[in-house]
């Protein structure tokens, strides 16, 4: 069996191979993606790929854009932390999904479905699932009510630190910090990744894999090598905070909206 990973965390692409190879020796991780862009010029081209297993967020966009630029006639498995809203899009479209973190006996499971599909000879995502996926998806995030409060740790103390006053999200020796306008850090459970997920996109933005920037704390964008941009913000930050250049011109698109 041949399949595509397409990740961008490496944790969890590394995992997921992982898995695979104690599920079946015989398994090939053909090529691992973490980009849309990157997995376009991968399906435009011909290849070998008989399963893909996808997540939803990437680094420079969302997966589902991957559909709308070329036709994957293979089978697709997606695998998301994502909420209840999208769930629902992959059942009424009858897709197939995993929760994060992968569990190793859905992810079996998964395989063996797709092996009912081959001999079947079921194919990839069709137009009319796409978009109902898509509509769905549109509907889901219309309807979403995002966090307007943290409740944060300052030493011995829980604080209700409201979302707006946060300047940004960052990781610091393996723990989330929020630092608030007023250049004040605290410490927030949970991981980056579900934090972003609470967030209104049109005020938080992850500039990277350590960072979530509030776009009222941004106070101007510079160019680094290789296309990648450096973000200023207030209170300054402690390390600086990169936009890789998958991701530049969507950041800068996001700021110009």
């Amino acid at each position: 069996m041949k399949i595509v990973i397409v990740e961008d965390e490496l944790a969890a692409s590394d995992h997921l191979a992982y898995l695979l190879n104690r599920i079946n020796s015989d398994i090939e991780v053909l090529a691992i993606f973490d980009t849309v862009k990157a997995a376009v010029n991968y399906f435009l081209a011909p290849n070998d790929a008989e399963l893909v297993l996808m997540d939803i967020h990437l680094a420079d966009g969302i997966s589902f854009e991957i559909f709308e630029q070329v036709k994957i006639d293979i089978p697709v498995v997606f695998t998301t932390a994502y909420d209840q809203y999208a769930l629902k899009a992959f059942k009424v479209n009858s897709i197939d999904y995993l929760l994060k973190p992968i569990d190793e006996e859905e992810l079996t499971d998964a395989l063996t479905q797709f092996t009912v599909q081959v001999k079947e000879k079921e194919q990839g995502m069709d137009d009319d699932q796409l978009k109902g996926l898509l509509g769905l998806i549109k509907v889901g995030t219309d309807k979403k009510a995002f966090k307007n409060t943290f409740l944060v740790s300052l030493r011995d103390e829980l604080i209700p630190l409201k979302t707006n006053d946060i300047a940004y999200f960052l990781i610091d020796l393996g723990v989330v910090k929020a630092v608030s306008k007023d250049n004040q850090t605290y410490s927030v459970e949970g991981r980056l990744e579900d934090i972003e997920e609470s967030l209104d996109p049109t005020i938080f933005y992850r500039a990277n894999r350590q960072c979530i920037v509030n776009r009222e704390a941004i106070v101007n964008l510079k160019y680094y090598f290789n296309g990648k941009l450096i973000v200023s913000v207030n209170p300054v930050a402690k390390e600086r905070i990169i936009v890789s250049k998958a991701k530049a011109s969507d950041f800068k698109d996001w700021m110009n909206s």
